[in-house]
């Protein structure tokens, strides 16, 4: 089936190769958040075991499927050869710290006193939802730069890695719909809004996926910077966000585990697939 599908992207255009592959994720995202209509709650060490396993595919993903090709595609040796990859990567790692700063937001295990970003009179469910989409950017930015740089003929950008990445967001994006939806409807919002606002957190994955890839296209040379971009941009959220959020209970080594799990999973697609 797998094989199916990556002759399915090789046969169209990969920017629209890009929108398809991130309207998956974010179809995904909104599976997880419909689960609210089939449950009233949810063990914390499972929602701990699942953000854990989000971090562990995103680390693995920003490895395997952005910073190792990034590097193999980047002209000289040495330290010239690594230098794109260290630019975009502390750029991409500086976006989301400008962002997080900026943007008010509230993780999903964090007190109302825990607010980040500027001050701002938005309530409990806008600030949870905003949290979640600070995680999307970069994902959404990551399937549309590799599927760009299919577009632009780079040899070591592959439609089976673009597809892995894919499906590997996607995997770890259904947690994350849940994640939002189910402490919304323990808050007492309807289920429905509940489900809503869960999916509606990942509707920025295709927006960022397409920007990515038609900026690549037009723009071949940025393509290692822009995979280290996502990169950094991933890991950012990982260290900043995802893994703190999986700390603040007594499921610390659930989470762990979900971690290691995570990363295998990713690791086997994008090596399988790619």
């Amino acid at each position: 089936m797998l094989d199916t599908i990556i002759q399915y992207f090789e046969s169209i255009d990969p920017v629209l190769g890009a929108l398809y592959a991130s309207l998956f994720t974010w179809i995904v995202t909104a599976a997880g958040a419909a689960l609210v209509f089939f449950f009233k709650g949810m063990n914390r060490g499972l929602l701990d075991g699942m953000l854990g396993f989000t971090g562990g595919v995103m680390v693995a993903a920003s490895f395997w499927s952005l910073l190792a090709p990034g590097i193999e595609m980047s002209p000289g040796e040495g330290f010239v050869k690594v230098i794109p990859a260290a630019v975009g990567f502390a750029m991409g790692a500086l976006f989301l710290f400008a962002l997080d700063k900026i943007l008010p937001h509230l993780h999903i295990n964090f007190k109302e006193n825990e607010k980040e970003g500027v001050k701002s009179p938005w309530r409990r469910t806008t600030l949870l939802v905003l949290a979640i989409t600070l995680h999307n950017i970069p994902e959404g930015l990551a399937v549309g730069v590799l599927f760009g740089g299919v577009a632009a003929g780079i040899p070591e950008a592959t439609i089976g890695g673009a597809v892995a990445l894919a499906i590997g967001i996607g995997i770890q994006n259904f947690p994350e719909g849940l994640a939002v939806s189910m402490p919304l409807r323990r808050q007492g919002i309807s289920k429905f809004k509940s489900f809503w606002y869960g999916q509606l957190s990942a509707i920025v994955e295709p927006i960022a996926a397409v920007i990515g890839a038609i900026a690549v296209t037009f723009f071949t040379p940025i393509l290692p910077y822009a995979l280290a971009f996502a990169a950094g941009a991933m890991i950012f959220v990982v260290v900043e966000e995802v893994v703190p959020e999986t700390q603040r209970d007594k499921y610390t080594d659930v989470a762990t585990l979900g971690f290691i799990g995570g990363f295998i999973i990713m690791m086997t697609l994008d090596v399988a697939l790619g």
